[in-house]
């Protein structure tokens, strides 16, 4: 009886949801006609809500596409991938690097030496001979003197009842006269090619021990740690000089300067907020405001990925300032301290940035709205209001966007090849820069043997999942980086499918069938909760073939669809689940810092799974260091191999996307004669059919393409 009511319902409910089309918006055919204001609007439509509306707080991609549009960072990628200018309009990058004056080498000079002495000797080797060729990027040689230096530390030993407690320890420095070098580029390999100059040895750590003493002889055998830290025997640091665009204006009005870059990233480095782009920020060490439209930026040890990072949109100090949070605080009833920027009414009421739109009205779980802003520094973009809908069925987003009432959405993969022949439709597809992978939470003792992880991907048929789910509209991969650039392995095949040996190998890791055909090991049943958010069909589909697969192995597997707020919130922000089906859409930089390493398994961090390898993170930290692509591609292809090795995710495909627009949308510029130039929309290179979206309006209709740019 219960079915029938729901068959009979079913009707019911499609012609309400199109009859609610029919009042928000006419259908395409007569846009123009029924609603002129519609041709001025775009309206997109996403399974769920965004999250938090702060550029360096959210870590969800609904969240993230909004910031996007009402925030600007200080550079981003061209359609090339190359870097360019936004909030600043160039930089420069060179490298100041330190090293301390050895009196143990007197190879030189066959007596005393000096430090001037060093820096004479340095100077005046010939550059044009073959061996030290890299002393022609040298720009200056500078000699520090002698300092002394005290540092109060805090440390944590075990009480007597075997707690622990925070002790201060007092360590003294005396740095040893110290010489400083300029570089016009940054050079990684320099103190290894002085050396051919100075002389094998020059620049060993431990001969400076005597200079370093502890005030408390139980952290004695901790010198050499402090040693690297307070007293380094040689020291790279990077410099970025940005020249920041001046006359931009926040949306309020307020003229944009160097005071926001600070408050950026001293807001990200606040541990009180929990920004998770604080792995991205925590290599610098100082940030100088020059003058109002110059900031120096030094990091404190070498980092490749630096000038990317600040691709992170630019918050308005002004709004967020100490006095403007205490006054918020007060007009909530709290203490000043109470509240910090992650808690601020700026985040869901009143965002505020440099961006092409500004925050107009967010209704949770309906839409949010935003305008153009009339002031942005590039030029207002066509569209006159984006509004990002909240749409959770995507049965009803389709039914939407035959209507008319959003203008993209995503498309399933069965309906792609019927929708491409739709006369009333342009249509983009392409290998998208993401990939899905069921993870699995390493804090639980079920999950922590790597064979059973292995097992658990090896009783998946990933390539039927690829033909029945995404109806082949996607590609098998098996590690973390982008499978279209270089980084990614395609060595490293993927995990077969093989039902038989993923219960050898769950046997070997102490698993055993009961007479009922249940996983058990001492006395326990093998059971867990799979995961993942409502909405998204294609994670909803691998819920349950991973289910059905395990149950066959003799797993108890429980599955759960959660609310997209909730499934963050509860769940993934919070290490909260046994394992989970999710995505991660990724830039181009090779970076997986914030992903994978064992420092970013934290609340509200990306490293939820909690990974854990000594190996990895090494090769994490020398990739970002790297700054010859050659090398940094061969790191990436051993990390890709060990992560893979590991299996904390089973990884699953990278999809193919495709979209959809009304062939109505076509991009609009003006000529250097002021004439206006009509052109086709096409994808670029960062795997982007909207790239030009500022540039993009929709004509009443279908529009004819200026000649040599109506293709692709």
């Amino acid at each position: 009886m219960l079915t029938k009511k729901i068959l009979v319902f079913f009707p019911l409910l499609v012609l309400a949801i199109l009859l609610q089309s029919y009042f928000w918006v006419p259908n395409y055919d007569n846009q123009s006609k029924g609603n002129p204001k519609r041709l001025t609007q775009y309206i997109t439509a996403s399974i769920g809500d965004a999250s938090i509306l702060n550029p360096i707080l959210n870590a969800d991609t609904a969240s993230s596409e909004i910031c996007e549009k009402i925030f600007e960072g200080l550079i981003d990628r061209d359609e090339d991938l190359k870097l360019r200018g936004r909030l600043a309009e160039n930089w420069e990058i060179y490298e100041e690097v330190y090293f301390y004056f050895n009196e143990n080498f007197a190879r030189i000079s066959k007596g005393v030496e000096t430090p001037q002495m060093v820096r004479e000797t340095i100077m005046s080797v010939d550059p044009s001979a073959e061996s030290p060729a890299f002393l022609s990027n040298i720009k200056r040689i500078e000699i520090i003197p002698p300092a002394m230096e005290e540092r109060i530390i805090s440390e944590q030993i075990p009480d007597s009842e075997g707690k622990t407690k925070e002790v201060k320890v007092k360590i003294s420095i005396q740095h040893p006269p110290r010489i400083k070098v300029v570089l016009h580029e940054v050079d990684q390999d320099f103190f290894y090619k002085l050396e051919t100059v100075l002389g094998k040895g020059y620049f060993d750590q431990e001969r400076l021990a005597p200079f370093l003493t502890i005030s408390d002889t139980r952290f004695a055998e901790r010198q050499a740690d402090y040693l690297r830290q307070y007293l380094p025997a040689v020291e790279h640091n990077p410099v970025i000089i940005f020249h920041l665009r001046q006359g931009v204006r926040f949306s309020d009005g307020h003229e944009f300067d160097g005071r926001d870059v600070l408050f950026t990233y001293q807001a990200i480095m606040n541990p009180a907020n929990r920004s998770p782009r604080i792995s991205d920020f925590e290599p610098i060490k100082g940030l100088e405001i020059l003058n109002p439209y110059q900031v120096k930026i030094i990091y404190k040890r070498l980092f490749q990925p630096a000038l990317n990072a600040w691709s992170i949109g630019i918050l308005p100090e002004h709004l967020l300032n100490k006095d403007c949070l205490a006054q918020e605080a007060g007009e909530k009833g709290l203490e000043p301290l109470e509240l910090n920027l992650r808690q601020s009414d700026f985040n869901k009421t009143r965002p505020v940035g440099a961006g092409p739109f500004k925050f107009s009205e967010w209704r949770s779980d309906q839409y949010i709205k935003l305008v153009r802003n009339e002031d942005y520094w590039e030029g207002p973009p066509h569209y006159h209001e984006f509004i990002y809908r909240v749409i959770p069925d995507m049965l009803t987003q389709e039914l939407e966007f035959y209507a008319g009432a959003v203008d993209n959405y995503g498309a399933r993969a069965h309906q792609v090849n019927r929708l491409k022949l739709d006369p009333r439709f342009q249509n983009f597809s392409g290998l998208s820069y993401s990939y899905s992978y069921i993870g699995y939470n390493l804090r639980r003792e079920l999950f922590q043997d790597k064979r059973v992880r292995k097992a658990l991907t090896m009783a998946l048929n990933i390539p039927e999942i690829i033909e029945y789910v995404l109806y082949g509209e996607g590609e098998v991969t098996t590690g973390p980086f982008l499978k279209q650039t270089d980084y990614y392995n395609p060595q490293v095949k993927p995990v077969p499918y093989n039902v038989e040996k993923a219960l050898e190998l769950l046997h070997e890791a102490g698993w055993d069938r009961d007479a009922d055909g249940l996983l058990r090991k001492d006395g326990k049943y093998f059971e867990f909760t799979l995961i993942t958010n409502n909405g998204n069909p294609y994670r909803e589909a691998i819920l349950i073939i991973a289910q059905n697969a395990w149950k066959k192995l003799g797993i108890k597997v429980a599955a759960d669809r959660i609310e997209w707020s909730v499934f963050l919130q509860k769940h993934v922000n919070v290490g909260n689940f046994d394992a989970l089906v999710l995505g991660w859409s990724m830039g181009i930089d090779p970076d997986l810092y914030q992903i994978w390493h064992s420092s970013q398994t934290g609340d509200y961090q990306l490293n939820f799974v909690n990974y854990k390898n000594p190996i990895a993170d090494d090769l994490i930290v020398r990739i970002r260091q790297e700054y010859n692509e050659q090398k940094q591609i061969q790191l990436c292809r051993r990390l890709h191999e060990i992560i893979f090795d590991d299996q904390p995710y089973t990884f699953l495909y990278v999809a193919k996307w495709t979209a959809l627009l009304d062939k109505k949308i076509a991009i609009l510029e003006k000529g250097e004669d002021g004439s206006e130039i009509i052109k086709k929309i096409t994808p670029t290179k960062t795997g982007s059919y909207s790239f030009y979206f500022n540039n993009w309006i929709k004509f009443p209709d279908v529009p004819t393409f200026t000649p040599g740019f109506d293709t692709g």
